[in-house]
């Protein structure tokens, strides 16, 4: 129909936005069979999982999870190509980078802290380093998760939207877990897990859960009344904490760049540090223990399952928590 010659094996034909028409899903299990050529589907999260009603899944699909682009992605994006390697290979032997490099890698890292990992807002940052701009895409994208929520969120879409507002203000405090008495309070923990885990499969937030005993299986002692809720990418929680005004100026995200004008630097940062655990495949735990004494009382911001390690670091924890 389109005078395009395919070549067997050679050619990848791409249903983009595929979930405006669930039947073109559904019949990519006949053109898989087929055999001649290979098939990609893209489109928007929440709607795919949504329009499923009248189709069957094809067993042939194989889903690909993308985040926002992680620090080092942010790098080759800006054209830092070497900069990126020397990152990675300083990292891999333990060693400091030189300190020339690292006062380059620190700015560059603040750079991403506020511009964040979002393509279309990066695409727009890179046309003249223009944080308004950048901000404009930013303040777009949540506009869009606002009108997801009211449309896909079905009855959870009141807890979800107090869960989305609430989100700067909780990521603000020194205790980072989520109160929901700051939504209402009267909420029960049961009552919002629905709206958590909504958040959490839309890819609007990065969920990281209490684990009660951080051994080698974290997940078998998850205790998921205790959360901290961190936004999925860290240059939308920059414009998310702006939201009483429309717009926030290119000499504001200056100053707070070159360090004039202050910001939570901690609450960034550790939600940056939760995008990037999350970008390179780790579900995210953290482990706290209350007590009547500081001294008793403990808080590891992530754990990490390393199953090298993980006998080594049971054996330091079990005597860090009696006290040798």
């Amino acid at each position: 129909f389109y005078g395009v010659r395919l070549s067997p094996r050679k050619s990848l034909v791409i249903f983009d936005e595929v979930q405006r028409f669930p039947k073109a899903r559904e019949l990519v299990k006949h053109l898989v069979a087929d055999g001649r050529y290979d098939y990609l589907e893209t489109g928007s999260l929440i709607s795919i999982k949504k329009n499923v009603e009248d189709i069957v899944i094809p067993s042939e699909e194989d889903g690909v999870n993308l985040d926002p682009l992680d620090f080092e992605e942010f790098l080759w994006a800006l054209g830092e190509d070497l900069l990126a390697k020397a990152i990675r290979a300083a990292f891999e032997k333990r060693q400091n980078l030189p300190s020339g490099l690292h006062e380059r890698a620190a700015r560059l890292w603040r750079e991403y802290l506020l511009v964040g990992g979002m393509p279309q807002v990066l695409t727009a940052y890179l046309d003249g380093k223009d944080m308004e701009r950048a901000d404009k895409e930013k303040r777009r994208i949540l506009r869009l998760y606002r009108d997801d929520i009211e449309k896909f969120a079905e009855g959870e879409s009141g807890r979800v939207s107090a869960i989305f507002d609430e989100l700067p203000g909780q990521l603000s405090k020194h205790e980072k877990k989520f109160t929901l008495a700051a939504i209402d309070q009267h909420a029960r923990n049961r009552d919002y897990v629905g709206a958590f885990f909504w958040l959490g499969d839309a890819r609007i937030s990065n969920n990281c859960f209490n684990c009660t005993d951080p051994t080698v299986g974290l997940a078998l002692n998850q205790e998921s009344s205790s959360l901290k809720c961190y936004m999925a990418d860290t240059g939308l929680l920059v414009s998310h904490t702006f939201a009483d005004r429309r717009t926030t100026p290119n000499q504001v995200y200056k100053d707070i760049l070159f360090g004039k004008l202050e910001v939570n630097e901690g609450m960034l940062v550790e939600n940056a540090v939760a995008q990037q655990l999350h970008a390179s495949g780790h579900r995210l735990f953290f482990f706290s223990r209350e007590g009547e004494s500081a001294q008793d009382r403990m808080e590891i911001d992530f754990l990490i399952a390393n199953f090298e390690f993980s006998y080594i670091c049971c054996q330091l924890f079990k005597r860090l928590l009696c006290g040798k």
